[in-house]
């Protein structure tokens, strides 16, 4: 409670989180409200689209100041393709006697899927409770969850009460191409990974599963010809395309939590041409493991159905499906229970999207994901938070932190 700060040097940091602390975390977080939402302003005010290096960097920058003034040890991960990702360390308060806990693994991406110019038409503004903007729930508001959760738990106990990890990456909207390697080394280490991807929907449940996602591009080679004059000579990319795609789309299993969309197609130069090339980008959606090698396999065997005509697939499965495991669901129930104490009863979803919680939790480390902000519209105009939600979501990240 405010006023009435317990040290703990003298014993251990136990596993779970205490009554006192979870009630000064209420009333802190709640009288700090105002604070925290200017915080998510000052992050949605700085653009960070991810094929922008020059404004991905500027936003690392400032996180950089921000953490390192909670006495973060900064490393920048350099990219020359893509903006450099941010790793802080933090220590954790030392015992005499006991050996060092692994830290927490606190993850996110600063990273946006709008152009640069988008507050132009999109300001980041409160209306009715809500704070909107461009990437304010996906997932800006989470990024200032953890800076507020840190400085909460290290004025409770003067340092942080166990080491922490955070590692913001520059790509995640694009795969996580330059930062995956660098996500999993981290998690390697830890205890536990917490994400602070946006919450599932406005009942704020948190994520315990999610689909895996494969990236293909199935490209098409026809013969060109005249489409007036010589069009018996000609082999239509175009047209061999769409068979293909009516083709595998034979292949997605809604009940089984499978899915294949085409979901960008090209092809062709002029109208009165036998179109000689078209290509498909293909998104699939997985909910096991074991369909990953089938699904690939199967876009791979895709056969022409004009012989003249010759196809080639790239790509394949980005990330693994994010399952409950045990260890997931162990990471829930910690949540569940320092939820409970507080009076909210906290729910857990599956969800279709992928996030670099499924790299973490594919390896075996025990991930919960959907730690961020509550609210709806992510990467869509209408994207906000519920600002009300933000005191409990950063409780809740502050009992996770003391208690993985």
């Amino acid at each position: 409670m405010p006023g009435k700060k317990i040290k703990e040097s003298a014993v251990a940091v136990p596993h779970t989180v205490s009554a006192d602390r979870l009630r000064y975390f209420s009333e802190h977080f709640s009288q700090h409200l105002d604070r925290m939402v200017e915080t998510v302003r000052e992050l949605v005010e700085i653009e960070s689209p991810s094929d922008n290096k020059q404004a991905a960097d500027r936003i690392a920058a400032f996180l950089a100041s921000k953490f390192e003034a909670l006495g973060g040890r900064i490393h920048f991960h350099r990219s020359n393709e893509f903006g450099d990702s941010l790793q802080i360390d933090f220590g954790g308060l030392s015992r005499s006697g006991s050996p060092n806990r692994p830290p927490v693994l606190l993850l996110g991406h600063y990273d946006t899927v709008y152009p640069l110019g988008t507050l132009a038409s999109m300001p980041c503004k409160i209306e009715s409770g809500r704070l909107r903007g461009p990437g304010v729930l996906d997932m800006k508001s989470g990024i200032a969850l953890m800076l507020h959760a840190i400085e909460a738990l290290q004025a409770w106990h003067g340092e942080l009460p166990r080491p922490v990890t955070v590692f913001l990456v520059s790509d995640e909207e694009l795969g996580s191409r330059s930062s995956r390697k660098i996500t999993e080394a981290l998690a390697k280490k830890s205890a536990g990974v917490l994400v602070l991807e946006p919450a599932a929907g406005l009942r704020g449940a948190v994520k315990t599963a999610r689909k895996g996602v494969g990236e293909y591009t199935l490209r098409v080679k026809g013969v060109a010809a005249h489409a007036g004059l010589d069009p018996g000579k000609g082999h239509s990319a175009i047209l061999e395309l769409a068979r293909q795609i009516a083709a595998f789309a034979k292949l997605n299993n809604l009940r089984r939590g499978l899915s294949v969309n085409a979901g960008v197609i090209h092809g062709g130069t002029r109208t009165n041409v036998i179109a000689a090339e078209a290509s498909a980008e293909i998104d699939v959606r997985i909910k096991s493991a074991i369909q990953a090698s089938v699904i690939d396999r199967k876009l791979r065997s895709l056969k022409p159905f004009d012989k003249q005509c010759k196809l080639e697939m790239t790509g394949g499965i980005n990330r693994l499906p994010m399952e409950r495991t045990a260890g997931v669901a162990a990471l829930y129930k910690k949540a569940q229970e320092i939820a409970r104490q507080v009076g909210w009863k906290l729910e857990e979803a599956a969800v279709g999207g992928g996030s670099d919680g499924n790299f973490t939790a594919g390896m075996g480390i025990p991930t919960l994901d959907g730690m961020g902000g509550v609210g709806e519209g992510a990467h869509a105009v209408h994207e906000y938070i519920v600002i009300s939600e933000l005191p409990r979501r950063a409780l809740l990240l502050a009992g996770m932190i003391e208690s993985v």
